[in-house]
């Protein structure tokens, strides 16, 4: 009797408790498990989806999560001002994704788990053997259970991680998307200069043709010939043209306002070196919450320790419960090895997924560097070429080369520079793919 008497003690108690928590809430703390909003300084201070989550972590001296401290720790490689800013700036100010009202959805339950320690209190009804109801106020306290409490509010936590990098992930795929579309239009419009130039200069040559062709001094086959390679570079223009339109009007259509009178491209600062990628930052999460979903599964086979006391007409009754969650069978030991085996292979997850993503980039710079150097090839390449067309133009001029001769020659430069001129912006698009690997 005196145990039990305790017990009920304890349980009003807590309902005085809880019904304080209700009328005024705890001192100090806000909805989202940390300092109130009126703190600037635990929210952060523009307000920002992620900063919120950190703040998260504080409540009940939980531990700040690596994860999201990583995240609010990185910097961008883009410049603060220039072409790729003004992309970047345009497409996150019309972002309509759904990452952010994820995240809201994960803080919400984490601040609801987070508070899982508190006594649970509800209203009884119980039919009497006279017929009639009995109202009480039943209130329940998990003295001892093997942490699964805490393995609730750790799993919640993990949520809120891998939303977290959903929502950065999600910005960074839309900021690639955006410069992607603005690279690919300037590429195709530096493209279409040097297929406009080769026009003019073809034409010219087509002119002459045509002159020598009336003077009888060139046979009517070489004009057509001509002509078709004056054909085929216009068309060549008239696709660059076409390509940067439409990647524009992709760009703009991911924007509120338009962009115009854009040009150039930025150069990418190099990226911090302790930076995990995204990927691993989201097998991280996910290695989290199996290895949280684990151990509740494993407190489930062990039994607990519940307080409960119920206030009605009669007064105060209370008790204490013994009891699993899950039953003890022939399985038994085989789930519970298997639970220890999750926590390695969350391990194994992350470590492949850093695996993948090193690979990734590896690869990338490996074409990054290729491109460079045939940039440079090129480059020589190109230059000896232009001299040498500059000294056939001369022999021509002179009659010592046939025209037809220096068209030839004139069609592989102009082919070659269409293609070198392309190399930076390939490289750039490149340096962006290693950009949103990193995160």
């Amino acid at each position: 009797a005196a145990w039990r008497s305790a017990a009920a003690i304890g349980a009003i108690a807590l309902v005085a408790l809880l019904a304080g928590c209700v009328d005024g809430g705890l001192p100090g703390v806000s909805m989202f498990g940390g300092a109130k909003p009126t703190d600037p300084a635990a929210i952060g201070t523009n307000g920002d989806e992620i900063g919120l989550a950190a703040s998260d972590q504080i409540d009940r001296g939980e531990h700040r999560s690596t994860i999201i401290d990583d995240l609010i720790a990185r910097r961008s490689v883009l410049p603060a001002n220039g072409p790729f800013a003004q992309v970047a700036l345009g497409v996150l100010a019309a972002n309509k994704g759904a990452a952010a009202a994820e995240l809201r959805v994960a803080r919400l339950k984490a601040e609801a788990k987070s508070k899982n320690w508190l006594p649970s209190i509800g209203p009884s009804l119980d039919l009497t053997s006279l017929g009639a109801l009995a109202a009480s106020i039943l209130v329940e306290q998990v003295l001892f259970d093997n942490g699964k409490r805490k393995a609730e509010r750790a799993f919640a936590a993990a949520d809120v991680e891998i939303a977290a990098v959903g929502l950065s992930s999600e910005m960074n795929t839309r900021v690639y998307e955006g410069l992607t579309y603005y690279i690919t239009a300037q590429r195709a419009q530096a493209q279409a200069a040097v297929s406009a130039k080769g026009v003019d200069r073809m034409q010219s040559y087509g002119n002459i043709m045509g002159k020598r062709v009336s003077g009888g001094l060139s046979d009517r086959s070489e004009e057509r010939v001509i002509l078709a390679k004056i054909a085929e570079m216009q068309s060549y223009s008239a696709a660059d043209q076409a390509a940067a339109t439409t990647a524009m009007a992709e760009l703009n259509a991911m924007v509120q306002v338009p962009l115009t009178g854009l040009s150039g491209i930025s150069s990418l600062a190099p990226p911090s070196a302790l930076s995990d990628p995204l990927a691993v930052l989201r097998a991280m999460g996910e290695g989290r919450r199996s290895v949280a979903e684990a151990q509740m599964a494993r407190a489930g086979f062990l039994p607990g320790l519940t307080a409960s006391g119920v206030l009605a007409k009669g007064g105060l009754t209370g008790g204490l419960n013994v009891s699993t969650d899950n039953g003890i069978g022939f399985g038994t030991g085989a789930s519970l090895r298997a639970i220890e085996a999750s926590t390695q292979a969350a391990d194994q997850r992350t470590e492949s997924a850093r695996d993948d993503a090193n690979r990734k980039i590896v690869a990338i710079e490996r074409e990054i560097a290729t491109l460079k150097s045939r940039e440079v090839q090129g480059a020589a390449v190109l230059a000896q070429t232009e001299a040498n067309l500059e000294m056939f133009t001369q022999q021509y001029k002179f009659g010592r080369r046939p025209l037809m001769e220096l068209v030839g020659m004139f069609e592989s430069f102009a082919a070659m520079e269409r293609e070198n001129v392309a190399l930076k912006y390939d490289m750039a698009l490149l340096s962006l793919q290693t950009a949103k690997i990193r995160g």
